[in-house]
């Protein structure tokens, strides 16, 4: 019997390299789609048991459609895909209730056993990936109960912050300086109670900014 998988991915060779990888194995594409609106309809249509997914993509990113379909359905196999080994992103997906990480550098064999592993229910997270994060995990949950108040830009820092963005990127996204989004950052890393950014992601997850 074979394992139904959706794959979303805006680069349409990177879709096709993945089917080409996939060829000749149990793991049959039922469904592919190249943005996160179209990765939910995709899933709602086709009923699959694994979903691969991009973490960036145009419009509904990759990390913000996994929260979305666990909405949808808790026990739906979720792995993410990403051309970055980025510790804000990991921890995200971690926190959203991702089954696994995969970089697009990864190789056929592990690319196939984690898909393979996700569907048959077990844990496809990697012991270094879960022991890089586990401080940003557990840090905010006491944090989380406290009312903070941040200003209407550390709202829209944090927000680009837990996206995975650079203080550059966010200077450049919202049009302020890099001298600037950098106060910002230390304002909102003491006022929320977290030593560092990837901390503060989760922390914004959990408080539903992101």
């Amino acid at each position: 019997m074979s394992i139904r998988l959706v794959i979303a991915d805006d680069h349409e060779v990177i879709r096709l390299g993945i089917k080409s990888l996939l060829a000749d194995t149990d793991l049959e594409i039922v469904a592919e789609a190249a943005n996160g609106e179209d990765a939910l309809k995709a899933v709602r249509r086709s009923n699959p048991d694994v979903v691969l997914l991009d973490v960036s993509m145009p419009g509904m990113d990759g990390l913000t459609t996994l929260s979305r379909l666990r909405v949808e359905d808790e026990k739906l196999r979720i792995l993410m895909l990403s051309a970055y080994d980025n510790p804000t992103y990991v921890a995200r997906a971690v926190a959203l209730g991702a089954n696994g990480y995969l970089l697009k550098t990864t190789s056929r064999e592990e690319l196939i056993s984690t898909i393979r592993r996700a569907a048959a229910g077990e844990d496809a997270w990697k012991r270094d990936e879960l022991r890089r994060v586990s401080g940003a995990i557990a840090a905010p949950r006491a944090s989380c109960e406290m009312e903070v108040s941040l200003t209407q830009r550390e709202s829209e820092v944090l927000r680009q912050l837990a996206y995975g963005l650079t203080n550059k990127e966010i200077g450049q996204a919202l049009g302020i300086s890099y001298e600037t989004v950098k106060e910002h950052v230390q304002h909102i890393l003491r006022k929320i109670g977290v030593s560092d950014r990837t901390q503060a992601a989760v922390w914004a997850v959990r408080k539903k900014l992101v």
